[in-house]
């Protein structure tokens, strides 16, 4: 089986109601396929960022990328893939517990620098932060005491440096530009 490209993308967007609802319904109606999306507040008040990870070719990012800026709420839009960026992912998990497991469990949150955030008598709750191959390992190792639940945050990304996200290569600098109609304060 072919494996598929990824591409992660950050949007600054206007914090204000129904605009996650406008982007996903965007997505949907252009039959984009987001296999990831998260979305908190920025520096900026009054904006969120969000990050999504686009499945596709060069081509469907690019197209992606230009309606995004088409949406009034958005502000800037960047393809950061191929950029030194920070990447991480948050995940809770809850695994079954008995006196006998629990300390071979906690031999393993310590390995993956994990913390276990609660404690019941049957089961425990950890939380790992890291590249989604990081969760992913310790979910693994973990799958034979028995998950109870698990939530991920998916994909959140940065660039490194100083630098803010510059334009992506080979798009239109109108795709990378701020609205018209918006102004973002540094």
């Amino acid at each position: 089986m072919a494996q598929v490209e990824t591409h992660t993308i950050t949007a600054l967007v206007q914090d204000r109601p129904g605009v996650l609802a406008r982007i996903a319904g965007m997505f949907s109606r252009r039959g984009f396929n987001i296999s990831n999306l998260a979305v908190g507040h920025s520096e900026t008040p009054g904006l969120s960022r969000m990050t999504f990870v686009a499945e596709g070719d060069e081509w469907v990012v690019e197209q992606v990328m230009k309606q995004l800026y088409k949406l009034i709420d958005v502000v800037q839009v960047y393809d950061i893939t191929a950029e030194n960026i920070v990447l991480r992912e948050l995940a809770l998990l809850k695994v079954r517990s008995t006196a006998e497991s629990r300390p071979e469990i906690m031999q393993i949150v310590d390995i993956f620098r994990a913390n276990i955030v609660d404690v019941a008598k049957d089961a425990l709750v950890i939380e790992v932060t890291g590249d989604e191959d990081k969760v992913d390992a310790l979910i693994q190792l973990l799958q034979p005491f028995g998950l109870k639940e698990v939530m991920r945050t998916g994909r959140i990304a940065m660039s490194r440096g100083a630098n803010t996200t510059g334009p992506r290569k080979g798009v239109k600098d109108a795709v990378n530009q701020s609205a018209p109609d918006t102004e973002v304060v540094p």
